[in-house]
């Protein structure tokens, strides 16, 4: 086969035209999803000498008949670890790769995924960026803001005040996440140093001597495109070897010659520093972040808000900042298909839409729900936060006192700082939800909500220090929320509204939660709406005076009224406040229909 290192020595490679400098249209930028959903705490990912255990590695998978792929049992055995992280490694590439064809992003259910395996030479690059270490996060430019709305010290901090390495990482937590411009050049930065090592595993190897000895050909060239791509707003991006002097406008049926793996690396060299010129030359003030006069208005205003969500050209959409109001968005009103919720507090957002990927990070006493997630989602430095979203994967890095109502098909991530974290099914649905499941390819009749995998305490990728041992450590996992707490929220009729237009033009078909619930909890449920029956049977059939019914009715709401106020005055309930409220609320409104129809 032409992968093969001796089919490569058969085909000597030609003099390619010299290195032509990038355009200003286009530019090479790192892509954002390896770095940001594609990293995982396992210490034997992680090599010392990366370039020498990986060439080894790939060694040791090639094969004269190989197709190169890579299959579970394989993986588990040639990185020794066991077959539930090799597993979780094909998932999480899965969730980054480039290449829409590949066979992997077809596959459904786990033993589709462990039979189909992954490309021996995106798991070389998946490997090879464990070593990366992300950029730590800055301190806000409006500390006077971030005291009004941050949460108070947690009765955690006392008896893990001995723990550095945690205490670190929550600390940590109270910053703010990069810009996107630092973020990219950060990324840059780390390719810049490590993008001949990365072409090293890529190359064959053929007779000769000196830089000339390693060649490139365009189908192994074609697997950079899990870290880069070419690409500026408002431009389709273009396969990556078709951005090149070497590769372009070659036949299909006849591709182009293999190319001395040297001059590749002067070009994509070049095409870096050329992107980090760029960026140097456009950062603004928009580029990190909203501005103060961007804000989400309140709940009630939500059907005639303007508001848009920031987004750099090619970056996610934002929702910041967010505090103590509302906010509703759909699919028109965000750019892209990503979306980051950040630095949100003592609010309630919806992001009814279909997203491949979306960020969750530094927010607290807040209801978040996300609508279909076909990728992977991940929640970080959250505190009492109620998160209901439906995905095929999710992460779950350094929260606190959180609960997540979930549909994944695929077992939750635990990785960090962990603490009292619980998981329930999923527990609501909107008009549209069953057609952004299937657009984005969400098995409703998968949910593994309760097979949640934990893995270190300590993250390796970030940029902090850490004491010998502490990586050792297991994250706290997760409970079940009890049965008899379960509740459903239901999204409030004008949202419906909003989302769906004017009576009559009503654009989804879903009527009910998609996600079947486990015996317990739909036992749970139907006890509660039989009560609820009783109670109101009891009220309808009660012989009151028209005043005796009015007193029962202003009884019910005050008594409502003061356990609202109570709870939204306490941090550590306000999440289950308004989940209770939405359905209790919608639970008064029927007696007191019932009450004054006697």
């Amino acid at each position: 086969m032409e992968d093969s290192s001796s089919s490569a020595a058969d085909d000597k490679p030609l003099e390619p035209p010299p290195p032509a400098t990038p355009t200003s249209a286009y530019h090479l930028h790192p892509r954002r999803e390896p770095f940001e959903h594609g990293l995982l705490p396992i210490p034997k990912l992680i090599f010392t000498d990366g370039v020498q255990a990986l060439s080894q590695l790939k060694s040791a998978l090639l094969s004269p008949d190989s197709d190169h792929r890579v299959n579970l049992d394989t993986l588990a055995r040639v990185l020794q670890i066991p077959i539930e992280q090799a597993r979780l490694i094909i998932e999480t590439i899965s969730s980054v790769l480039h290449d829409e064809s590949d066979p992997l992003l077809k596959a459904g259910v786990s033993r589709e995924i462990d039979a189909i395996g992954v490309n021996m030479f995106d798991l070389l690059i998946f490997l090879y960026i464990q070593s990366y270490k992300r950029l730590l996060p800055k301190g806000h430019r409006d500390s006077a803001s971030v005291a009004d709305v941050w949460p108070s010290t947690s009765a955690f901090d006392g008896f893990l005040s001995a723990l550095s390495p945690l205490q670190l990482v929550r600390s940590n937590s109270r910053r703010f996440i990069p810009s996107q411009a630092d973020e990219e050049a950060h990324q840059l930065s780390y390719l810049q140093k490590h993008i001949g090592n990365i072409l090293s595993l890529l190359a064959d190897s053929i007779e000769g001597e000196g830089d000339d000895s390693l060649v490139l050909s365009m189908d192994k060239f074609e697997h950079l495109g899990f870290l880069v791509y070419f690409g500026e707003k408002g431009i389709a991006k273009i396969p990556l070897s078709q951005s090149t002097p070497f590769f372009a406008n070659s036949d299909p049926d006849m591709p182009a010659a293999p190319v001395p793996a040297s001059q590749v690396l002067d070009w994509l060299l070049q095409s870096i520093s050329s992107t980090q010129e760029h960026i140097a030359d456009r950062v603004s003030p928009k580029e990190n972040g909203p501005s103060s006069s961007d804000q989400d208005v309140q709940m009630a205003d939500v059907g005639t808000t303007s508001m848009k969500p920031s987004s750099s050209p090619r970056g996610p959409s934002f929702i910041e900042g967010v505090s103590k109001s509302s906010c509703v968005k759909q699919a028109s009103d965000l750019k892209g298909t990503s979306v980051k919720v950040v630095n949100c507090h003592e609010s309630v957002i919806y992001i009814l839409a279909p997203l491949k990927y979306a960020t969750v990070y530094g927010c607290s006493d807040a209801t978040i729900v996300i609508g279909a997630v076909g990728k992977a989602i991940r929640v970080e430095h959250c505190e009492r936060v109620h998160l209901i979203t439906a995905a095929r994967r999710i992460c779950i890095a350094n929260c606190r006192e959180c609960v997540f109502f979930l549909g994944v098909n695929q077992q939750p991530l635990i990785v960090g700082d962990n603490h009292k974290l619980q998981v329930a099914p999923y527990n609501t649905f909107y008009s549209q939800l069953g057609e952004h499941l299937n657009q984005v390819g969400i098995d409703p009749n998968i949910n593994r909500w309760d097979e949640s995998i934990a893995l270190g305490a300590v993250d390796p990728h970030d940029s902090l220090s850490h004491p010998a041992g502490v990586s050792d450590a297991q994250a706290e996992s997760a409970t079940r929320v009890d049965p008899d707490q379960f509740t459903d929220l239901v999204v409030r009729p004008y949202l419906t509204k909003v989302l769906t237009g004017p009576v009559g033009e009503q654009s989804g078909s879903t009527k009910d939660n998609p996600f079947p619930l486990p015996d317990t909890y739909l036992a749970s449920k139907q006890k509660k709406a039989k009560s609820l029956e009783e109670v109101k049977q009891i009220l309808k059939e009660s012989q009151l005076e028209e005043n005796r019914k009015r007193e029962l009715s202003t009884a019910l709401h005050s008594c409502f009224k003061d356990w609202l106020y109570v709870a939204l005055h306490n941090r550590q309930a306000i999440s289950a406040s308004f989940t209770a409220y939405t359905v209790n609320n919608n639970q008064d409104r029927t007696t007191m229909a019932m009450t004054d129809s006697e």
